[in-house]
């Protein structure tokens, strides 16, 4: 690491913001909940649908917990077909990261900062995610809400991930995401560093609100903003661009 940052673990997000495969994300969704009768075309489909865009980030048991309000049953049967639909896309299509992500990783593993891969996917979801890409080696950590006991935008992943790795201040810490969840869950676990990366589903607007401190076009940006050489500027509110 360079002796001028202070960040020494990076906890970054999976979908939209390291993987670009918002879309095939988005078509499990509308899968799973046409397997409990809401399709296109309806205004209950479209009212779901604006409930995922909403929550991206958060844990995807939890999301249709939200679309199916009182009905477990309705939410775990929709989850798991969530599930196998992801995962059939994925042995279809294959996955590819976001461009820039794989020289971002090299770096800021260069630089002696610990990474940690955060998501709202499921442990098997996330496994398989990890090997299409081939980043086993290539990150320190990866978690998903059942790791850690709350998913986003709670601030449990990124507070597993700095004990887990044995990181000694939350200060220490910089988190990337592309949803409002990923920022609250960064503000809330007290890192320095928490950016908001346009490449996936959410605003400007909406990073900001939850808590970004900092605005950058993709993952690409990431290692620069987190070993600049003056840690003032890694915490500025948000980029003029």
């Amino acid at each position: 690491m360079t002796s001028a940052s202070p960040i020494k673990l990076a906890c970054l997000d999976l979908a939209g913001t390291t993987i670009g495969d918002i879309a095939m994300v988005e078509r499990a969704f509308a899968e799973a909940i046409a397997t409990q009768g809401i399709v296109p075309g309806t205004g209950a489909y479209a009212r779901a649908m604006v409930h995922v865009h909403r929550s991206r980030g958060c844990p995807k048991i939890e999301v249709f917990r939200g679309i199916f309000p009182g009905n477990e049953a309705q939410a775990q049967a929709a989850n798991l077909t969530f599930e196998r639909s992801y995962e059939d896309a994925i042995d279809r299509a294959g996955l590819l990261p976001v461009p820039g992500t794989v020289e971002a990783l090299e770096k800021l593993r260069a630089a002696g900062i610990k990474i940690c891969i955060i998501t709202g996917f499921s442990r098997n979801t996330l496994g398989r995610v990890l090997s299409v890409v081939g980043w086993m080696d290539k990150v320190d950590l990866a978690l998903c809400p059942e790791d850690a006991g709350r998913g986003r935008p709670w601030p449990d992943m990124v507070l597993t991930a700095l004990l887990r790795l044995r990181i000694g201040d939350v200060r220490e810490v910089a988190v990337a995401g592309d949803s409002e969840s990923d920022m609250l869950c960064g503000s809330r676990a007290g890192a320095s560093i928490v950016a908001g990366v346009l490449t996936g589903v959410h605003s400007r607007e909406r990073l900001l609100r939850g808590g970004a401190t900092k605005i950058i076009d993709s993952i690409a940006d990431f290692p620069s903003l987190v070993l600049d050489s003056d840690p003032a500027k890694a915490a500025v509110a948000t980029s003029s661009r």
